[in-house]
C-alpha cells in the first residue's frame, strides 16, 4: 500500500468526500426505524451518493472473485463490520453500524456510525458511548511526530483497560486517500511510542471495533461478514482525521448525523456524553 501524504489543497478536496459520507449517513439517520429492511437503507445511500456526483467506494470493492456487492456495510448486533444489507427488518432493541464510502474528485471518504434503535439494553448503550468516546481519543493522537501506537493505546486504554471490553485485533484502521486503504495500518490496541511515525498531511481512518464480550471474531460463509465469536453485540465508529502539527484535524463530521439521530424518535441517543 502507498503512504498517503497530501498537499493542503488535496486535503481540502478529500475533506469534501469525508463530509459527504456524513451527509449520506445523515440521510440514513432520518429514516432508520423498526420494520425497515436494511437493503432499503443501502438503496437510499447509493441514490444519494450518485445524485451528489459521487461513487460508492464500497460497491464492487475487493477481489474480483468475491467483490463487496453493496454501497453500505450494515452490521447488526453481533456483526462487527462488513455486514451485507438484506431483507432483514430492523427491530426495537437492535444496534446497527452503518459504514459508508464516498469517492469524488480522486479521493475517498470512509467512516461509520452506530445507531441504537428503541429500547436498547443499558449495557449496550454504555458500549456505544465508550466506543464513540474512544474514536475521538484516538483521533486526538493524530499529531505530527506521534506514532500509530499512540492512537492504538488511546483506544485500547479507554475501551479495554478502563471498561473491560473486547478490542478486535484482526481488523484495523488505515490510511485513506486516493485509495480506500493505504498505509499505515492503525490498530486499536498497542503501546505508546510504537508503530509507524505519523507525518503531516497523512489522512487516517481511525475505527475502533469494540465488543461487549470477547475480542474474538470469525468470518461468515459469504467471505465478508465479521461476527463476534460469543454472539454478543459489537460497536463500530470511524472518523477520518488528517495528521497536523500540534492538533489533529478531523475531516469527517458527526454533527449532522447526531442532529438527525436526536430528531428521529425511533432512535435512542441517551448514551451521549460528548
Amino acid at each position: 500500500m502507498k503512504l498517503n501524504y497530501k498537499t493542503n489543497e488535496e486535503v481540502e478536496i478529500q475533506r469534501h468526500s469525508c463530509l459527504m459520507v456524513g451527509a449520506t449517513l445523515t440521510e440514513v439517520a432520518k429514516i432508520i426505524r423498526p420494520g425497515i429492511k436494511t437493503i432499503e437503507l443501502d438503496k437510499l445511500a447509493e441514490t444519494f451518493i450518485r445524485d451528489n456526483g459521487g461513487v460508492p467506494s464500497f460497491k464492487n470493492y475487493g477481489h474480483p472473485s468475491n467483490p463487496f456487492p453493496y454501497s453500505l456495510c450494515i452490521s447488526v448486533n453481533e456483526v462487527v463490520v462488513h455486514g451485507f444489507p438484506s431483507e432483514y427488518e430492523l427491530k426495537d432493541g437492535d444496534i446497527v453500524s452503518v459504514d459508508c464510502g464516498f469517492y469524488k474528485n480522486g479521493f475517498h471518504g470512509d467512516h461509520a456510525y452506530t445507531f441504537a434503535i428503541g429500547d436498547v439494553d443499558q449495557k449496550v448503550l454504555d458500549l456505544i458511548r465508550v466506543t464513540k468516546e474512544s474514536v475521538y481519543l484516538g483521533c486526538q493522537q493524530a499529531i505530527t511526530g506521534n506514532r500509530t501506537g499512540d492512537i492504538a493505546f488511546a483506544i485500547e486504554n479507554h475501551t479495554n483497560k478502563k471498561h473491560g471490553y473486547g478490542v478486535v485485533r484482526e481488523l484495523v484502521g488505515h490510511g485513506v486517500g486516493r485509495e480506500m486503504h493505504e498505509d499505515p495500518q492503525v490498530p486499536n490496541y498497542g503501546k505508546r511510542g510504537s508503530g509507524k511515525r505519523l507525518q503531516e498531511n497523512q489522512v487516517l481512518a481511525v475505527e475502533p471495533m469494540i465488543n461487549l464480550g470477547t475480542r474474538h471474531i470469525y468470518t461468515a460463509d459469504d467471505g465478508w461478514t465479521i461476527v463476534t465469536e460469543d454472539g454478543l453485540p459489537s460497536v463500530h465508529f470511524e472518523h477520518d482525521v488528517c495528521v497536523r502539527k500540534g492538533k489533529a484535524d478531523i475531516l469527517s463530521d458527526y454533527t449532522p448525523i447526531e442532529k438527525a439521530e436526536k430528531a428521529n424518535t425511533n432512535l435512542n441517543s441517551s448514551y451521549y456524553t460528548l
